[in-house]
Order: structure tokens, then sequence, then C-alpha cells
């Protein structure tokens, strides 16, 4: 089960109100993996953040690497997130279009607590589903379409690199808006986090799924752009760095983007139906 935490309502105000049921935390962090001291200060960050908000997974949303070298990633990750396991955070990663360059990204399955490029986390409220957009199969579709499926946990969440939709430096990816965003809709996913895009997107809902981008980890930053008419309405975004962290109970899935002072940029909150 998750730890038991504190309940701060507001994160911007950091208001506890008292002891709350058992909460469920996630941090996602996206195209983080330039090493130096950039990829050390946003984990610094995360580790600084995670200690009075505490979480029991982190997803990367892809891009961990740009260095192209399995002993510099391993180097690097130890130097920004060798803090998970004394906190009791485990890693969740998921593949960029620059991770399969080598190995097609086998040497950091290890590390990022990867089974293979496609997995299911189970936690308490959540279930979180980490697919490779870097190839949309026929077989990775059937296999997402059959968890959502399957799945009895309160929320669900869809973690992977390339968004349907984005609008600053890359565009939406349209091998999965034609592929994935109807079993999306149709099986039941709640909220998509993608990375790739050097800036932070939120997207109104469609057809009751939510998407956000956050590629703000530690890349070259990207300049947001107008979004084709056709796209849902970006309701947020900021070119900046930082991260994103959720909170899960039975009633509410709240979402927060944040910059790496830990100061919020934007917020949301999902509620059961």
């Amino acid at each position: 089960m998750g730890r038991v935490i504190v309940l701060c309502a507001v994160l911007g105000a950091l208001v506890c109100a008292g002891t709350a049921p058992a909460e469920t935390g996630i941090l996602a962090v996206g195209d983080f993996g330039v090493g130096g001291e950039t990829q050390r200060a946003i984990g610094e960050a995360m580790r600084r953040f995670e200690t009075t908000h505490p979480a029991q997974l982190l997803v990367t949303l892809g891009d961990n690497d740009y260095t192209r070298s399995p002993t510099a990633f391993r180097r690097n990750w130890r130097a920004s997130f060798g803090w998970l396991a004394a906190a009791g955070v485990a890693p969740a990663g998921s593949l960029g279009n620059h991770d399969v360059e080598v190995e097609g990204g086998r040497y950091e399955f290890e590390l990022l607590g990867m089974p293979r490029a496609f997995y299911r986390r189970s936690l308490p409220d959540v279930d979180v589903f980490i697919l490779n957009s870097n190839r949309v199969t026929a077989t990775q579709t059937k296999w997402l379409r059959t968890r959502l499926t399957a799945s009895t946990a309160r929320w669900q969440v869809v973690v992977f690199h390339h968004p349907p939709f984005s609008c600053g430096g890359h565009e939406g990816n349209a091998a999965v808006r034609r592929t994935w965003l109807p079993v999306f809709e149709r099986f039941g996913a709640d909220l998509v986090l993608a990375g790739h895009a050097h800036n932070f997107q939120r997207f109104a809902a469609v057809k009751g799924v939510r998407y956000v981008v956050h590629g703000g980890g530690g890349a070259r930053l990207y300049p947001l752009t107008a979004c084709p008419a056709w796209y849902p309405r970006r309701v947020a975004g900021r070119a900046a760095r930082g991260f994103l962290y959720l909170l899960a109970d039975e009633q509410t899935l709240r979402v927060w983007a944040l910059s790496r002072t830990g100061a919020t940029v934007n917020t949301f909150t999902i509620q059961a139906g």
C-alpha cells in the first residue's frame, strides 16, 4: 500500500489539514537525460519535493539518455536519481527516440525498472500503463486494449514519449493519434502523459481523456507555437523546466505541473464519475 500522506490540499500554499486516507503519489519527468549539472538539478529538485510530497513511483516520459553511452547513462542516473531506493520510490521508465538509438534502449531497463519496453505498474487506486511509442505495433495495441479492459483500478494512466497533441518543437504523433486514441477513449484511460516536446502543455479533455505533455526535464527548451484548429484546446502551456506530480485516491486524481523550485505552474483535478 502507498504511504499514508498528510493531506496538503493546495500545493502552492502547503497548508496541511490533518491525516488523510492512504493516497498514491507519482512523479513524472521527461527529456532529462542530458547528464552533468543540468540533470542533477532536476533530480535534486524532485528529491527535495518528494520529502514533503511522498511518491511510490517515478515514471519517465522518455529521452532518459542523450549521451548514447550506456556507461554515461548509468553514471548520470545514479548521480541524479540514486536517492529513489532510500525514499521508497520505484522507477518506471518509458523509451524515447534517443533512448532506442543504442541497443534499442535495453541498457536502460535495469536501472529504470523496466521488464520490457511496454508493461503495467499497479498501485493503490491507479494502474499505470507504460508504452513504447517508438513502435506503435499491433501487438502493443492489443496488449493495451486487453489490460485496460481488465483493469479494476479507479484510475488508468498511460505513459509514453511521443504525444498525440503538441504545438511547440514537435507536432503531435499521427500514429499515436490514429491507433491508440480510440483505445484510450473506448477502454477507459483517464490521463495520458507524454514528453518529446521540451515544454509543458495541457489540453482539454477529449471524450473523457486528459492529455499532458512535459518534456522540460533538462534538454534545450522549445517555445510554444499556435495549435492546429482541429486540436483540442490547449488550456495551459509554458516553456520551462520542471516535472509532474500526481496524487490519487478513490475520489480524485490530482495533477500538478511544477517548476524546479517546486512552485505550481498549473494544476487540475479529475473527479470520480
